[in-house]
Parts: structure tokens; C-alpha cells; sequence
């Protein structure tokens, strides 16, 4: 299960967060210092799974030069001025791999999927996600749940935040306003995929977007079956969104950061 691959869709434009997006991609956007993007492979690897896949598309450059930087500029160094020689002392090294893939600018998600599987970079059971959304999904079980029914994708499905609370009324007077229950709300896409290299055939086009025909068809032919994942997640569409997240992170109880004696265990109980 360790060497399951993991692709990160990074390629967006991210225009509904264009104040932050102008300069950089959304996978980019930080929360408490660090990229959206580092916080989802550290879900990913919290539970073993470090080998990643990052479809650029969009600033792509932006993502290769942090990671570069990331690698070079961690830890200690000593730099010796008279013959230039740089020694990194490697005390914040992570044992991830990965993969920066560049998938072009205008490619739709459908189309970047697409185009990792046709280069061969993954040949088996892998996972896929967006870069823009985090979770405390229990990657673990999600992976299960696959194997269990034996069909071609599993998409884990959420409840989206509520993003308005309700009013009520006494007649034309307003009696008070109460938040809306997030169980309101209906179950949309949350990404946290996990798929088998078959599904590239659902992708006509490099510009066809995985969420439309691709889940289409794979709904119809009843190859398709959502993970419901009741808890925690939440997506940055919006400067509002970021917020939220920047205060979650700041709270020091963010949802999505995963406690590593919890999925320890899991693994010992035979994950």
C-alpha cells in the first residue's frame, strides 16, 4: 500500500482568488507560512504514502522553484566564501518523491489525469486529489473501501461547508438569524480520489475536465462509488475560505493535521 502514487492537480488559475493567484498558483496560496499544496502531501504522508505526482500547469515554475528551494535551503548550511563550497547539514529532510510534471496551461483536469497515466507514471491503484482542499479523511480506510467493491474510481464525497446561516421570520419581521447546519447541505465532489489507470479512457480530450463527462460516464456505467467522509473539509475558492483555514491553522487545531500515533495504530491493526 506504501508505494501508491499520489497526483496533486496544481495546474489552475485560480480566479476567484486572484489577489493571491496574480503571482502564484493556488496550490501556492499559504496557510501559517506554508504552501496549500505542502499541507495536503503532509495528510498524504502522515499515512505512509510520500511518492507524489504534482501536475503543473499555471506558474507551474513557481512550484519547481519552492520545491528546489525546499531541498537546498532546509536545515543548517555552512558556506566556505573562498572556494564557494556549500555544505547542508540535513536536519529537516522529508523522504518524499516527487514527481513535477508539466501538464500545459490550458489542459482541463481530465486532460492532466490524462496525460501522467499516458507517460506511465502510474500503472496501478493510485490516488488523486485537487491542490486547493484539505481534510482529516482516514486515507487508510478510504483505500479499503476501494478495494472493497472492486469498481474503477472512488471519489470521496463531503458536505461542503455552510456558507450562510438562516433567517427566521414572524411574519415580515425578523425573529432571529441562526447558522445553517452543514447537514443542510447536500454531498458534493471533495476530491480524495482513489482510482485505477483504466480511468484515462473516460478522458476524451486534454481539455476535459475530469469533474464533467469523465464522472459522467463512469457514474452511468456504475463504475463510480463515493467514500462518504462525514467530517472535516474545507476547500480555499475564496479569500474567505483562506481565512477560515489561517485561523484554524493559528487555533493550533487544525482539523487536517494528522495525529501520528492515530494512524499508527490503524496500520498495526492491519491496514
Amino acid at each position: 500500500m506504501e508505494d501508491m502514487k499520489v497526483i496533486i492537480l496544481a495546474g489552475g488559475l485560480g480566479t476567484r482568488l486572484a489577489e493571491e493567484t496574480d503571482v502564484r498558483p493556488k496550490p501556492m496560496v499559504e496557510v501559517g507560512g506554508r504552501p496549500m499544496l505542502w499541507h495536503i502531501m503532509n495528510i498524504y504522508a502522515a499515512y505512509g504514502f510520500k511518492n507524489f505526482i504534482i501536475a503543473l500547469g499555471y506558474k507551474g515554475e513557481v512550484i519547481k522553484r519552492y520545491m528546489t528551494e525546499y531541498v537546498n535551503l532546509s536545515g543548517n548550511m555552512t558556506i566556505d566564501f573562498k572556494t564557494g563550497r556549500v555544505i547542508s547539514e540535513e536536519t529537516d529532510t522529508l523522504d518524499w518523491n516527487v514527481e513535477l510534471v508539466e501538464t500545459g496551461i490550458e489542459t482541463q483536469t481530465g486532460g492532466r489525469l490524462r496525460k501522467i497515466i499516458e507517460q506511465g507514471r502510474v500503472s496501478s491503484t493510485f490516488m488523486m486529489t485537487y491542490g486547493d482542499g484539505v481534510s482529516d479523511v482516514n486515507i487508510h480506510k478510504l483505500i479499503d473501501f476501494h478495494r472493497s467493491h472492486g469498481k474503477l474510481a472512488t471519489m470521496t464525497a463531503v458536505r461542503p461547508p455552510a456558507r450562510f446561516g438562516h433567517i427566521i421570520f414572524d411574519g415580515n419581521e425578523v425573529s432571529r438569524f441562526t447558522e445553517k447546519a452543514q447537514v443542510d447541505v447536500g454531498w458534493i465532489n471533495g476530491g480524495f480520489f482513489v482510482l485505477e489507470p483504466e480511468v484515462a479512457s473516460y478522458v476524451d480530450t486534454y481539455v476535459t475536465p475530469w469533474e464533467r463527462e469523465p464522472l459522467e460516464r463512469l457514474a452511468v456505467e456504475k463504475q463510480l462509488m463515493a467514500y462518504f467522509h462525514e467530517n472535516f473539509w474545507q476547500c480555499m475558492d475564496t479569500v474567505r475560505d483562506k481565512e477560515l483555514l489561517q485561523e484554524l491553522w493559528s487555533s493550533g487545531k487544525a482539523p487536517w493535521v494528522i495525529k501520528t500515533e492515530e494512524h499508527h495504530a490503524y496500520s498495526r491493526n492491519g491496514a
